[in-house]
């Protein structure tokens, strides 16, 4: 058994309690700036108590449009993000089960070539091949639409090589009942395939999700048309340049806001989420 020593449970509490102090400081002060006026957030020093302007600042930021840097509105900012976020999500996690399911289960020729084709894609994020993709897409007209947005970025060789990863894992007795029972290859992967990956499908889900959410460089190259701007670009657009002033509450506002859905989908999926991170049992 372990002998806890009180002063160690103390300062590994206090330890934690600094980390937490550190992280959540910011959101603190994101929060403060999104309850005041615009010059109250500019002043020195800045107010570090809640303001009497919450609701006037959020629902600027939700509905308000033209001094936001944009002619639409954050909540259409945010449906386009969530819109995106799932596709890619949807799309990465479908992809990869499938495309597991095959290297796993098929005999074809060149089979672990193609795998090791698939995972060394992982050495070629899309910083690396934009400029191609992007011609792509043009060229197909994608431009300022959500396949544009979504699809070159619903391939995932990480999701792949885990699900690869666990197939093998699978009894091989599994399969030899499944055949014996009359079923094929998508029955054998739709009823038992399926609910056996559920937990890695919910940690990938949530991962996925927040990768989706939060592109930037990407929508920043394939949206010039405002009513395709997700919301990380929408905050970059109230950043006026120049001599401009800047509606700090409302940015903050708007931040905030756009940290929500994805807080959901951790909180919603959480115990998913650990369990399909540390869950050894198949």
């Amino acid at each position: 058994m372990v002998d806890r020593k009180p002063w160690l449970v103390f300062a590994s509490h206090g330890v934690l309690i600094l980390g937490v102090c550190i992280v959540a400081f910011p959101l603190y002060l994101a929060f403060i700036a999104s309850t005041h006026t615009a010059a109250a957030v500019v002043q020195s020093p800045m107010p570090l108590l809640p303001g009497s302007h919450l609701w006037d600042n959020y629902k600027a930021a939700l509905f308000g449009s033209g001094k936001l840097g944009s002619n639409t509105t954050v909540v259409h900012m945010m449906w386009v993000s969530f819109v995106v976020a799932m596709f890619i999500t949807v799309g990465k996690i479908a992809i990869s089960l499938l495309s597991a399911f095959a290297i796993v289960y098929f005999r074809f020729r060149f089979r672990m070539l193609c795998f090791w084709a698939i995972f060394i894609t992982l050495m070629l994020p899309v910083e690396v091949r934009i400029l191609p993709t992007y011609k792509v897409v043009a060229d197909l007209g994608l431009l300022n639409s959500y396949a544009g947005l979504s699809l070159p970025l619903i391939a995932s060789a990480t999701a792949t090589f885990l699900f690869r990863q666990f197939f093998l894992t699978v009894p091989d007795e599994l399969a030899e009942a499944a055949r014996i029972d009359g079923a094929g290859p998508l029955r054998f992967f739709k009823d038992i395939l399926v609910p056996l990956s559920r937990t890695s499908i919910a940690a990938l889900f949530v991962i996925q999700f927040i990768y989706g959410w939060n592109q930037y460089l990407w929508p920043l190259l394939m949206t010039t048309s405002e009513d395709m701007y997700p919301v990380v670009i929408g905050i970059k657009r109230m950043l006026a340049g120049g001599e401009a002033a800047v509606d700090w509450n409302i940015v903050m506002a708007t931040a905030l806001l756009a940290m929500v859905p994805p807080a959901i989908v951790v909180i919603l999926m959480q115990k998913w989420f650990v369990k399909g991170l540390v869950d050894t049992e198949k």
